[in-house]
């Protein structure tokens, strides 16, 4: 009986110690695909390299392929938590988690994040949750806090690891929620080097021109912007308010520039994928959104050199620093709004040196530098030969 013990001891350990070399694996799960295509492709390919399995679970909302991934698995994840659809998606979900015996389930979004918890509990996997702003903050409406404070606060008693993208959240998270670890990491990570300075020609200088590059919704309030545009344009009438991002309000806000007479100073350029070259011709970042994490949008406009224009919020305050790198106004000032855009439109010293120090600002929240955060944390987690054992025969409880 000792000799059979000691023959299965050492099976186990020997499988232990492949898996710690080359068999980690890891599963992503997002309420939908385009979050780890747009986000977190650099991620994976990180960990590909190195020898981990990375599989990812959403609902696949892309037509292109998710790379560096071995499995993709399209659950019925839906946007709301009170979708019945949900339920179908956490049954499969749970299931992959059982089966794949992941060592690290790493979840994102409030959908993924509450369901990717729920299924990887009691599994034997380290569970890592990063939250991308949370929906509950300084300003937010009380709706928010009474939805999304309540599953966060119940969701991090299941969270190993939390990680969060702006040192509001954090503050927040280390003194309310209470996860065994929080961590802060400078957002998803900016490819500094895809983005130049500016240099525009002399053709486009007979034009000042704004830009927002965001998804068009209520959040994101490109409403604001047009409506402070009737301001701005009294002191600059040759200016143009570029928008690019994909339309999600049906017309709503084309609607408005005509109620407004503003379709010759508004450009609607849907989703476009020269975001890098596009910046390089403008003047002026602009951004009104509600509510924001850490937004990229606004990290790629200040590694292209753009001074930057922000309604405040805990996202664009993490990132601009107020007569440094650009300026902040209050929530719903418009007049305030067109009174800071105009003062950096006309002058032209002020707009090279806000976005000069932003692109050195930049450079704290570069890619390199998040993929090295993350990196920490995954090789953080410790695989003890009995959380192995479980891992890698469930049935055996650890016990040799």
């Amino acid at each position: 009986m000792k000799k059979i013990e000691k023959k299965i001891k050492k099976k186990i350990e020997k499988k232990i110690e492949m898996n710690r070399h080359d068999g980690r694996k890891i599963l992503f799960v997002a309420t939908v695909a385009r979050h780890f295509y747009y986000f977190h492709l650099p991620v994976f390919k990180m960990l590909a390299t190195s020898g981990w399995q990375v599989d990812a679970a959403a609902r696949v909302d892309l037509n292109a392929a998710l790379p560096y991934t071995n499995h993709v698995f399209d659950l019925p994840f839906a946007r709301s938590p009170y979708n019945a659809q949900n339920l179908c998606a956490y049954r499969q979900l749970r299931k992959i988690c059982k089966e794949g015996r992941y060592d690290i389930v790493h979840c994102h979004t409030p959908v993924g994040g509450l369901l990717g918890r729920l299924a990887a509990r009691g599994t034997g996997a380290r569970v890592i949750y990063t939250a991308h702003g949370f929906h509950f903050c300084k300003g937010a409406p009380l709706r928010n806090w009474l939805m999304y404070l309540p599953a966060e606060w119940l969701m991090a008693w299941l969270t190993d690891t939390l990680i969060t993208i702006n040192e509001e959240d954090f503050d927040f998270a280390k003194r309310h929620l209470h996860a065994k670890h929080t961590a802060h990491v400078h957002g998803v990570g900016c490819d500094i080097n895809a983005f130049g300075g500016m240099a525009r020609t002399e053709e486009q200088k007979d034009v000042l021109r704004l830009i927002y590059v965001a998804e068009l919704n209520a959040n994101k309030n490109q409403g604001f912007l047009i409506r402070s545009m009737p301001d701005i344009l009294q002191a600059y009438p040759n200016v143009r308010l570029l928008l690019a991002g994909s339309d999600n309000l049906s017309g709503f806000y084309q609607s408005l520039c005509n109620k407004l007479d503003l379709q010759s100073h508004v450009d609607f350029l849907g989703e476009r994928a020269d975001i890098a070259a596009l910046l390089r011709t403008c003047d002026v970042y602009v951004a009104s959104s509600l509510r924001e994490g850490l937004p990229m949008n606004v990290l790629e406009a200040m590694a292209s050199g753009l001074p930057v224009v922000a309604v405040q919020n805990r996202g664009h305050a993490a990132l601009v620093e107020h007569e440094a790198t650009g300026l902040l106004v209050p929530k719903n000032d418009s007049a305030a709004f067109a009174a800071a855009v105009a003062r950096l439109l006309g002058d032209a010293s002020m707009r090279n040196a806000f976005g000069q120090a932003g692109r050195e600002r930049a450079k704290l929240f570069s890619r390199g530098r998040v993929l090295r955060e993350l990196r920490e944390i995954y090789d953080s987690s410790s695989f003890s030969e009995e959380k192995e054992a479980k891992r890698l025969f469930p049935a055996s409880r650890g016990h040799f």
